[in-house]
């Protein structure tokens, strides 16, 4: 099983993990209010934020990590029901909150089909890399 780098742990991510970039919790009057000036429902603003914020943060992650981080989104835009505007409610109860508005995306599948669909550009090779092999041997 794939494991987690920093916890040891089996590495099993949700699309939840695409949003650490855009988590202004105890970060408001820096990243907050950076993020602010962005509209997710905009196209072109909504490529900037996803290239700037979101998977940069993922650069560092091994090509078998990416496979696995993208199938979990592939697996979540498959689903008609799933509720992507879930992700980004706050939640009183964790220590995470993101910008104002955020919750009130009018259609927020939308913002992770771009997600999947430049992640998948840009790991293009890491991507093929990881088909050639067995994740049941990870």
């Amino acid at each position: 099983m794939l494991l987690d780098n920093d916890s040891g742990t089996p590495y099993l991510p949700t699309p939840a993990y695409f949003l650490g970039g855009f988590d202004i919790y105890d970060r408001e009057e820096t990243l907050g209010v950076e993020l602010e000036a962005y509209d997710p429902e905009n196209p072109k603003n909504r490529i900037e934020l996803i290239e700037k914020y979101c998977l940069n943060r993922y650069e560092n992650i091994s090509y078998r990590h990416k496979f696995v981080l993208l199938k979990s989104l592939e697996s979540a835009l498959l689903d008609k029901n799933f509720d992507f505007g879930s992700l980004l409610e706050d939640d009183l109860e964790e220590y995470s909150s993101f910008p104002s508005g955020w919750d009130e995306m009018k259609n927020p599948r939308d913002f992770f089909e771009e997600i999947f669909r430049l992640a998948s550009e840009k790991w293009k090779e890491d991507l093929a890399r990881a088909c050639l092999e067995d994740p049941s041997i990870w």
